[in-house]
């Protein structure tokens, strides 16, 4: 009896340190799991089969079409795109993430612009989004990490393209800066003046409406179809005119993108050649805007666009390509290749800073046609540190 006894208890202890052991096997196994590490941008980006998981990226912007990411003066709070580099460009590294109702108070980047950069974690499923890999119905999300760490900028506050893209520019004044400037803005890709026509289509669609484009000067709301050279039609206004630079409509400063706008074709015609200033009478075509027989005000609203297309314009035509030396002087009608009045334009750029308009064009200029930016858009400040104020 006594050794059936035994025999039983030995079983019960079996049975527990087996049930133990069980326990154990199962809760390691649900902490692995748990644990595991989340995938790579790179991973989720290869991995688009309808799966769950957990993925950790930079947040680089908000997505607005399949190749389109903006990185300032967000328009909603429902995507955003993660990286694995924070200073990540090309938007085939980059992963589209919903962002649901439950997520947008804390993730929406219009209402959070300072989640620009810092590392987060999403789980959700990975599918395509705006045409583009993509993670849906996220489950969770929470921030992974500190934001990475500025680089010094004496000349200016910061920005998303200040470790990439502005590198040899950055605590640099003067001189020193329109040279470095002027090597990083000029490494573009040029397009044909008749390119120029649907590239405006998209650089100045009316975020209210995108059939339409806004025109520059009169402000209006227009079909883009529309385009042409009839009396109501628009027409591609060059903001430096071609006269002050004997460039014409060539490939080159006659077909860049950063200071070519749509404008009504009898606007166009009244601004002409006109140097930028102050005063006139009224254009009754284009209310808010003035002029005489020497000079052009554009209304209050794009007057700070106006001085950073001219200051674009002589920082990246530096008398090379074959093409003038562009300068900005304090006159009007001067010579060419000279465009005025500087001390205007300098005070135009503090009045009216970039909206999210201007900021919008920079990035669909850069993303999808020349690959190069306006650095006044990017940094205003940088006016200052080259010509003064």
């Amino acid at each position: 009896m006594r050794a059936s006894k035994l025999s039983a208890a030995a079983l019960r202890r079996a049975g527990m340190a087996l049930a133990a052991v069980v326990a154990v096997t199962t809760g390691a196994a649900t902490m692995s799991a748990s644990a595991a590490a989340p995938l790579t941008v790179a991973a989720a980006l290869s991995a688009q089969d309808g799966r769950s998981a957990a993925v950790t990226g930079y947040i680089v912007g908000q997505p607005t079409a399949t190749n389109t990411v903006i990185k300032s003066g967000f328009t909603g709070d429902t995507a955003f795109a993660i990286a694995d580099s924070a200073a990540e460009s090309s938007t085939s590294r980059m992963l589209y993430v919903q962002v649901t109702a439950a997520y947008r108070s804390a993730f929406g980047l219009q209402s959070n612009p300072g989640l620009m950069g810092r590392s987060v974690t999403v789980t959700g499923t990975l599918t395509a989004y705006f045409s583009h890999g993509g993670l849906k119905d996220p489950t969770a999300m929470s921030l992974t990490g500190s934001s990475p760490a500025p680089s010094a900028s004496p000349t200016g506050s910061g920005g998303p393209y200040d470790n990439t893209y502005y590198a040899s520019a950055i605590g640099k004044t003067g001189s020193s800066l329109r040279t470095a400037l002027h090597n990083i803005i000029k490494v573009q890709t040029k397009i044909t003046y008749d390119q120029v026509w649907e590239a405006l289509k998209v650089t100045d669609q009316d975020p209210n409406n995108a059939g339409n484009v806004i025109l520059i000067y009169s402000g209006r709301s227009q079909s883009k179809s529309t385009n042409g050279g009839g009396v109501n039609d628009w027409n591609r206004e060059h903001v430096w005119p071609q006269s002050h630079g004997s460039f014409g409509t060539a490939t080159g400063p006659g077909t860049d993108l950063h200071h070519l706008r749509p404008e009504d074709v009898t606007v166009n015609s009244t601004r002409g050649n006109k140097d930028f200033d102050l005063g006139g009478s009224t254009v009754s075509e284009a209310p808010g805007n003035y002029t005489d027989a020497d000079s052009w005000e554009p209304r209050n609203a794009v007057k700070g666009d106006v001085a950073r297309m001219i200051m674009y314009m002589a920082i990246r035509y530096e008398g090379e390509d074959g093409w003038p030396n562009l300068e900005m002087n304090n006159s009007v009608n001067g010579s060419v290749p000279y465009l005025g009045r500087l001390s205007v334009l300098l005070q135009w750029n503090l009045q009216d800073p970039p909206d999210t308009f201007e900021k919008r064009r920079n990035q669909v200029i850069y993303d999808s046609w020349q690959g190069n930016r306006n650095p006044f858009i990017d940094h205003p400040e940088w006016a200052t540190a080259i010509w003064g104020g």
